[in-house]
């Protein structure tokens, strides 16, 4: 949630920013608006109550037909105060209804423009040469089927498209990545959590996932929960409704959970294989900080991620993601893409936020310190998206004969295995 009072302060910026994400900045004119008739309406309100307040102190002291004026005139000002106090109740919901529609304010130096106007950082890691290497790439769908790891027919068979099985060695791959996650993770500080994957609407409107977003999440009526698309949401609704100690931050998690999205707009997109499915398995990153450590706690969080694609032995590029791209709650995102050698491009497969207050403001999360109560910053960051990783470990690590090799990090979770052999 944007800062009402930064946004009288400055109302250029959140245009601006509202400009750079090909948002609307009349919204910004119309918040302005609703935040002057709300700030007028608490002026009657008060006014009223205070009026109210000093014809009670006159009504002990009165007598006879002067009491009874004052009486009359009480009641007349009680319900003016009624009606004050609705109205002001209607202008409180109009504007924050209008608050939660303006998305996060874009950081300086986010390149501007959409999906494809990202600024590429670095390009880490040797990508191989298969050809040199005399055999022709093999996709990561092929490759699960020669080893017997994917079986993507008896996934739509029993749930529809964009659902699969891992099987065998598929299927204890995945839980060797989430260890090797999980683990790396908690020696860097971060404290395991296994969250619910199922939320409140609270939790998915915190975090900024019902607006823009609402698209691709899957809604259960009956209950009036939705399933998370990712751990994010729980681990930002933890502490919904508290005030943290600032000294004790960062607080720090990292949280194994399914995730399910609907992919709407997907529609021809990567219908092949694992890639981009309704359903997958993430060990994602979770950071509540003091506002002014968020820059250098969103790079370190990048860092993590990086080394973990790194251990993994998958070529990748770092990008920073244009303001188009950002999504409502973060002000600046980087990628990591990994080398898929049968797409010969980069694809995505781990993103990073800085949340700023935006996140936190939406959940009423505070934190306290010995001058008082102040906003704290958000930051995510997805470790590891199983399938995706899977997708760029098979295919980075094929031999000609089918057989995948398995990166060293991975062997003490796999009893040693060295490769995955064709069945």
């Amino acid at each position: 949630m944007i800062d009402l009072a930064a946004l009288r302060l400055d109302p250029d910026a959140v245009r601006r920013s509202q400009q750079v994400r090909g948002e609307s900045v009349e919204l910004v004119d119309e918040v302005l608006a609703a935040d002057v008739a709300r700030r007028a309406a608490v002026g009657v309100f008060e006014a009223l109550r205070t009026e109210q307040k000093s014809l009670g102190a006159l009504v002990a002291k009165a007598q006879g037909d002067e009491k009874q004026a004052i009486l009359a005139q009480t009641k007349t000002l009680s319900e003016q105060v009624k009606l004050a106090e609705s109205q002001l109740r209607d202008l409180d919901a109009a504007l924050e209804n209008l608050v939660l529609g303006l998305s996060n304010i874009v950081a300086l130096g986010v390149p501007v423009g959409g999906e494809d106007d990202f600024v590429v950082l670095r390009e880490v890691g040797e990508r191989r040469d298969f050809s040199a290497e005399g055999f022709t790439v093999r996709d990561h769908v092929e490759l699960g089927e020669l080893i017997g790891a994917i079986d993507i027919e008896r996934g739509a068979k029993v749930s529809g498209s964009r659902f699969y099985y891992l099987t065998g060695p598929g299927a204890m791959l995945e839980l060797a990545l989430v260890q090797l996650a999980m683990t790396t993770a908690q020696a860097n500080g971060f404290q395991p959590m296994i969250p619910p994957a199922l939320v409140k609407p609270a939790a998915m409107e915190g975090t900024g996932f019902l607006g823009q977003a609402a698209e691709n999440v899957y809604r259960l009526e009956a209950d009036d929960l939705y399933l998370v698309g990712t751990a994010e949401v729980p681990l930002a609704a933890y502490h919904m409704d508290e005030i943290l100690d600032l000294a004790s931050m960062p607080k720090r998690y990292v949280a194994f959970s399914p995730c399910f999205r609907r992919e709407a707009g997907s529609h021809g997109k990567d219908t092949r294989g694992i890639f981009r499915v309704h359903w997958f398995d993430k060990v994602e990153m979770f950071s509540f900080c003091p506002v002014e450590e968020a820059e250098a706690e969103h790079l370190r969080l990048l860092s993590y991620e990086e080394a973990f694609l790194q251990a993994l032995e998958i070529p990748y590029r770092v990008i920073d993601v244009a303001t188009g791209d950002l999504g409502s709650s973060a002000s600046r995102k980087f990628d990591c893409e990994a080398w898929i050698p049968s797409q010969d491009r980069y694809r995505e497969v781990t993103s990073t936020s800085n949340c700023t207050t935006f996140q936190s403001r939406r959940l009423r999360i505070r934190g306290r310190e010995e001058s008082g109560i102040s906003p704290i910053a958000t930051l995510n960051g997805t470790l590891c998206a199983v399938t995706r990783t899977i997708v760029a470990l098979f295919e980075n690590h094929q031999q000609a004969d089918g057989s995948i090799k398995v990166p060293a990090a991975l062997r003490p979770f796999l009893g040693g295995a060295e490769y995955f052999q064709v069945k």
